[in-house]
């Protein structure tokens, strides 16, 4: 077989990077699918990420993925220089501003990460590339090899896939679940990293949301992640689960919306569990079952705390301040005059969306009946 031109290997490469989340799915915007460059979030900016894999043929076989050992394909890899070339080429060119690099399993996870390495070091030192990198860590890679790393890259990842060692061994034989990733994860918190860590876990028939949170609660606490990524579920042709059920984007999404409620809002995980069934979420917004479950009557918007606001569906951190500065008393320089919230448009003009809201509230004693009544 004629051997493969840098082009055609940025092709194989990118695609079969796809499934590996440098941010939220729904954030991430593929706008050149030949070479894989995304619009996505680094350093709280949306910019160009160039995200591929160093090599693709794995020696692992994880059930779900098209670069396991089990599945054919067209094999490529990158040597060090060519690849950081490329990246400065994208850089350069197509204004390109960060990099997601990560790699399959070649026979032993030190000698591709060492190659990983070398591309990312060239990248900095020769071409004196200051911008974003995210070097995704390989099972049962070297400390030495992870910190080395960690001095040139500004967040690093390791994918756990699954919450729990169980649930692991359904997608694979490969992995252990403590050495192999969580002793990872807990060396990588320890590095003085700029933008921290990371991971993902597929959301898929074999877990329960119950799981899953517990799990990202539990890396948040003591690993100190920046975020946890969940991908649904789909199954890719050629791999042992390609006859699967895809596992819906909506189971996804409400995941999300959990772990923004805890992270943002400092809800308690403990507080889903009650609106689960079978340890699953319900097929509807998380804080909208909540408020259905708890709020026995309408709040009365002039006198709610901060705590009550917050669980109030269209209700977020910066319109639930805005509400207590406008309504409540200053008790440190008691200097402001307590305002009263009597009509719609004034919630709306502090940022609440009104139409979540109105069936939890009350606006100066009166209850919404219809939307226009006020």
């Amino acid at each position: 077989m004629e051997a493969l031109n840098t082009f055609e290997k940025a092709q194989i490469l990118s695609n079969a990077s796809h499934y590996d989340s440098c941010g939220p799915k729904m954030c991430e915007v593929n706008i050149n699918k030949g070479l894989g460059i995304y619009y996505a979030k680094a350093e709280h900016e949306t910019c160009k990420i160039f995200k591929t894999l160093m090599a693709n043929s794995c020696s692992f076989d994880c059930k779900y993925c098209i670069n396991s050992n089990t599945c054919k394909k067209i094999k490529a890899k990158y040597e060090p220089e060519e690849l950081a070339n490329l990246f400065n080429y994208l850089h350069k060119n197509l204004d390109v501003k960060g990099l997601f690099i990560s790699s399959a399993i070649v026979g032993n996870p030190d000698k591709i990460t060492e190659q990983m390495i070398d591309s990312v070091s060239i990248i900095r030192n020769k071409y004196n590339f200051n911008g974003y990198i995210h070097f995704k860590v390989l099972p049962g890679t070297s400390n030495y090899l992870i910190k080395q790393a960690s001095q040139l890259v500004n967040r690093m990842s390791i994918n756990i896939e699954a919450p729990n060692k169980n649930v692991l061994s359904e997608l694979s034989s490969c992995k252990d679940y403590h050495n192999d990733l969580l002793k990872k994860q807990a060396y990588i918190s320890k590095l003085n990293l700029n933008s921290g860590q990371t991971t993902q876990m597929i959301v898929n028939e074999f877990s329960t949301d119950k799981e899953i949170l517990k799990m990202a609660n539990w890396e948040y606490e003591n690993l100190k992640l920046k975020r946890v990524y969940y991908s649904a579920f789909h199954p890719v042709k050629g791999t042992p689960m390609e006859n699967h059920k895809p596992e819906k984007i909506e189971r996804q999404n409400r995941l999300y919306n959990v772990d923004f409620l805890i992270r943002e809002y400092n809800f308690k995980l403990e507080e889903f569990y009650e609106i689960m069934d079978n340890d699953n979420l319900p097929n509807e917004d998380p804080k909208l079952a909540l408020a259905k479950k708890y709020f026995d009557k309408p709040i009365e918007i002039n006198e709610a705390e901060y705590d009550e606001l917050i669980r109030i569906p269209g209700i977020g951190p910066k319109s639930a301040k805005a509400i207590i500065n406008k309504t409540q008393i200053n008790k440190k320089q008691n200097t402001q005059k307590k305002e009263k919230i009597t009509k719609i448009e004034q919630l709306k003009n502090l940022g609440c969306k009104i139409e979540k809201a109105l069936p939890f509230i009350k606006i100066n004693g009166k209850r919404q009946t219809k939307l226009l009544e006020y």
